[in-house]
């Protein structure tokens, strides 16, 4: 693709595209840049040259634009394509990474140079809203914890089929234990896969909680089909779970090590701080906003960024619905899971906003609502470089000004003159 031109006179725009050829053959990279050099009420006026994507080739795109006195330029975030560039680029020009949705050109005229033209023209005159790019530091620990999310998942996926399989010999313990991979669901399959116990002495094994559905166990293991096709399916399961676990521990101390490194040891203290925020977690929030919160100018906007916050669809007067804006998934999922944690802190504030909104909303959107209010908080927090205060009794606190307000207000009704002695109004005098 091309890239169209300059910013205010100084701008450039990069776009790589990669088009697939035949179904046998490879895909051929390229990438088209187009410079230009007038102002925004000016004629634009360009000039095109094609590069590979290989690293001398960026390199030589990089001196071009140089000599041509480029400052800015901006490309479409296509995937992960972008990257390479931004890696040649970030050093001696400001980029100006926009999103496809919000450029997109008219329909039926696509083609690499118009699509240029028309970015180059957007860029020009200050139409394209820049996507966040946090400082290397904070890429790379956002890499860290995307990492750690997907081995999470993968974990999840192994325990699911271990649970189908037992489902498919007739195993139904899963429907007695809440967790099968707990302390007595692990030696329940242990015995299972050695295949020597009878299904009194399998359910014998529980312990703590589950020794009181030892009846149950027994009838849910009498008959089972298990043969050693399940067993050496399960095996390879586990073992598969226990490299990713292993995997999972790994990445966990190296997480925790780089949050005690700058810039994220204050950041990190101050966030462990809020409830239900602990180490991995606060980690996992400052790989997504970073500890410099100054490019979201508002805490609405970081909100927004974060698909935390309603949308707008509004036509004629008539509201058509308000879910929330489609955003950074990994930070959302982050707060939500700490907004779980937070709304069951007795006294905190999170647990009174819960159970404020958990009966007009539900639980669903109460808790989305509850993890807005907590980054607002985290943004609030970042910014003025302070911890989270607590503010245990604020309920309390505010039901107590409530009913000393609604108090004060019937004596002056009644013709009593009050004198408030205090900002709390913990007293007054007639």
């Amino acid at each position: 693709m091309i890239y169209p031109p300059a910013l205010r006179r100084r701008g450039a725009i990069y776009e790589q595209n990669h088009r697939t050829l035949r179904r046998d053959r490879y895909r051929q990279a390229f990438s088209t840049v187009l410079c230009g050099d007038r102002a925004a009420h000016e004629e634009s006026r360009s000039q095109t040259l094609r590069f590979d994507t290989t690293v001398p080739a960026l390199e030589r795109m990089s001196e071009w634009l140089h000599r041509e006195r480029v400052t800015h330029v901006v490309m479409e975030s296509t995937g992960s394509y972008w990257v390479p560039v931004f890696n040649i680029l970030e050093d001696r020009f400001t980029v100006v990474l926009a999103n496809p949705e919000e450029v997109k050109n008219r329909k039926g005229h696509k083609t690499d140079r118009k699509d240029a033209k028309h970015l180059a023209d957007l860029l020009r005159h200050d139409h394209i809203r820049p996507s966040y790019i946090p400082p290397r530091a904070t890429r790379e620990l956002r890499d860290l914890t995307r990492r750690r999310v997907q081995l999470m998942q993968d974990c999840t996926r192994e325990r699911n089929r271990v649970q189908k399989l037992l489902e498919h010999a007739n195993v139904k313990i899963a429907g007695v234990l809440s967790d099968v991979f707990g302390v007595s669901g692990q030696r329940m399959l242990v015995a299972l896969l050695e295949g020597e116990s009878t299904p009194d002495q399998i359910a014998e094994l529980a312990c703590g909680q589950a020794k009181r559905k030892i009846p149950q166990l027994t009838e849910a293991l009498v008959g089972h089909r298990m043969t050693e096709h399940e067993r050496f399916l399960i095996r390879s399961c586990l073992r598969h779970l226990a490299c990713l676990e292993e995997e999972l521990e790994s990445l966990d101390v190296e997480i925790v090590r780089r949050m005690g490194m700058p810039p994220f040891q204050n950041a990190f203290a101050l966030l462990q701080t809020l409830p239900g925020v602990g180490e991995l977690s606060a980690a996992a929030i400052l790989a997504e906003t970073g500890t410099d919160v100054a490019s979201f100018p508002t805490a609405e906007q970081m909100a927004s960024w974060a698909g935390l916050c309603p949308g707008n669809r509004e036509s004629a007067g008539i509201q058509k619905g308000s879910h929330t804006t489609h955003g950074n998934a990994y930070l959302r999922t982050a707060l939500v899971q700490c907004s779980w944690c937070a709304s069951r802190k007795q006294g905190s504030v999170f647990e009174a906003r819960f159970k404020r909104l958990v009966k007009p909303l539900g639980p669903k959107r109460a808790i989305v609502a509850v993890a807005h209010h907590m980054l607002i908080i985290i943004y609030c927090m970042l910014r003025a470089g302070v911890s989270f205060r607590g503010a245990e009794g604020a309920p309390q606190q505010r039901r107590r000004q409530h009913r000393a307000h609604h108090h004060l207000r019937c004596l002056r009704r009644l013709g009593v003159a009050v004198r408030v002695l205090s900002d709390d109004l913990s007293g007054w005098a007639p």
